[in-house]
């Protein structure tokens, strides 16, 4: 498995996803103490299916043009 690869996708997607939930929920006007907690809550659970998802298609040999993952697909 591509456990680096996916380390870092995943270590940058985290601040994304918790920065762009926060921020919404804060402009929506809740106050800054429950959008820091949404944005944690909901970006940990978005990447955490995701990682689930892209690990269980690994394992099954499911081909993914987007994240191009299986040994077959890497370009050399």
């Amino acid at each position: 498995m591509p456990i680096k690869k996916w380390i870092i996708q995943y270590s940058v997607a985290l601040p994304l996803l918790f920065a762009l939930f926060a921020s919404v929920q804060y402009l929506k006007g809740s106050s800054l103490e429950e959008s820091i907690e949404f944005g944690l809550l909901w970006s940990t659970l978005s990447l955490t299916v995701f990682a689930l998802r892209r690990v269980y298609n690994f394992r099954k040999n499911i081909n993914c043009s987007i994240c191009n993952d299986l040994p077959d697909n890497e370009k050399s």
